[in-house]
């Protein structure tokens, strides 16, 4: 490979770009500007002048590139642009695939998984656009269809939480691929390519994918029934796997699900009302705790309310709408426990940061689909992102009384 390689690669990209724009200009390089040609103005020596001047030379022969030489300075060879004649041609002449058959074998690759991933076809209509998906094109198709053999084999039993490593071992052989294969699980998980960056737990969370075993922490007064037992609830906490909760009985009105395992410890020691039962998601709500969830509300009494607190952050919304979702699957609407903008105190403020818009965006979609419209609205308002750890659990008034609305 000659210096020629790395400007002969951005012209064919330039190209295949221009070929999806459906632009018939043609697509050319100038050879005397740093921004276009750096390669060849900072050639030092004749050897690498020659050895440049060869590949471009091979490459006109094969008619892949025109190529225009100032005719009228030294030896004549100084090139003074380069113009892609046959896209092919110089896929070939660089030993490289085109755009359009990468294109082609991602959606061999992917044609199986499209039906229980729609969002696999968002990503075949970006790439047919050109545009990069988690920072990749198609070439990642692989990785995405291993992401989606993943996705339905948690999918087959989700009453119980498996161990990352070993499953992935169990999956493919390698005790590091599913954690390779992250930001395509976080895609399946999220179901749209719009949402990115999530916490690497979070999106194996949501499998049921853990790198230990994580217990499902509770915090009030009641009886849990685990495999048929009967085992009372302890102060400050107690700690079950969440696969062996059958019930509970418990006396408490309202279930306060906290996102933050710092912020949980701390309500649990600053609160002992009987009619508050606070419980610890985990980050992420895994299949098994949505499960363990769902039995825990299905004991409380008639019109018992559920919060939840977390980060104001998109993470804290994407959980909040999945705990959402879990508490409508129960007949139940989940109210939001101090994530508003508009509820916070003000000496918090000065700790929240200001989030971009691309994730302002994420961040009041995923509080739409908590069902949380009114908490959108008020991060358009006062656009801040805020970890839950900021706020002093006595300060949110654990306290309330029964049927209060923090938010």
């Amino acid at each position: 490979m000659s210096d020629a390689t790395p400007l002969l690669q951005r012209l064919l990209r330039r190209g295949e770009a221009a070929i999806l724009r459906g632009d018939p200009k043609p697509v050319s390089l100038p050879m005397t500007t740093a921004a276009s040609a750096r390669e060849y103005l900072v050639l030092a020596t004749l050897a690498e002048r020659e050895r440049f001047h060869a590949q471009v030379a091979l490459a006109e022969r094969a008619g892949a590139i025109a190529v225009l030489r100032d005719r009228h300075r030294g030896d004549g060879e100084q090139l003074l642009r380069i113009t892609l004649a046959d896209a092919a041609a110089l896929a070939s002449c660089l030993g490289v695939p085109l755009y359009a058959t990468r294109l082609d074998a991602a959606e061999r690759t992917l044609a199986g998984s499209t039906s229980p991933f729609p969002v696999i076809d968002a990503v075949l209509a970006a790439w047919r656009a050109g545009r990069k998906v988690r920072g990749c094109g198609p070439e990642a198709a692989a990785d995405l269809a291993d992401a989606a053999r993943a996705v339905a084999h948690c999918a087959t039993d989700s009453a119980r939480e498996r161990l990352l490593r070993r499953e992935s071992v169990r999956l493919f052989g390698d005790s590091k691929r599913l954690e390779a294969l992250t930001p395509w699980l976080d895609l399946l998980v999220a179901g749209e390519i719009a949402a990115e960056g999530a916490d690497r737990a979070h999106a194996w969370a949501a499998l049921g994918l853990r790198r230990e075993p994580q217990p499902l922490l509770l915090a009030g007064t009641g009886q849990l029934r685990i495999d048929g037992i009967p085992v009372p609830l302890v102060r400050p906490w107690l700690g079950v796997p969440p696969e062996c909760v059958d019930a509970l009985e418990t006396s408490a009105r309202r279930v306060l699900s906290i996102e933050n395992l710092a912020s949980f410890h701390e309500a649990a020691r600053s609160t002992d009302a009987a009619d508050l039962l606070l419980v610890y998601t985990g980050g992420m709500p895994s299949p098994a705790w949505r499960r363990a969830y769902l039995r825990i509300v299905a004991g409380l009494p008639d019109g018992a309310d559920l919060y939840h607190w977390g980060d104001i952050d998109e993470g804290g919304f994407r959980i909040a709408a999945v705990v959402a979702g879990t508490a409508a699957g129960a007949g139940h609407t989940l109210r939001p426990w101090h994530m508003s903008a508009a509820t916070l105190p003000e000496d918090v403020l000065p700790m929240a940061a200001v989030p971009d818009s691309d994730v302002l965006a994420a961040m009041q979609r995923w509080a739409v689909r908590a069902g949380w419209r009114e908490v959108a609205q008020a991060l358009q308002q006062r656009p801040i992102r805020l970890e839950q750890e900021a706020l002093d659990p006595a300060r949110p008034g654990i306290g309330l009384p029964v049927g209060s609305k923090p938010d």
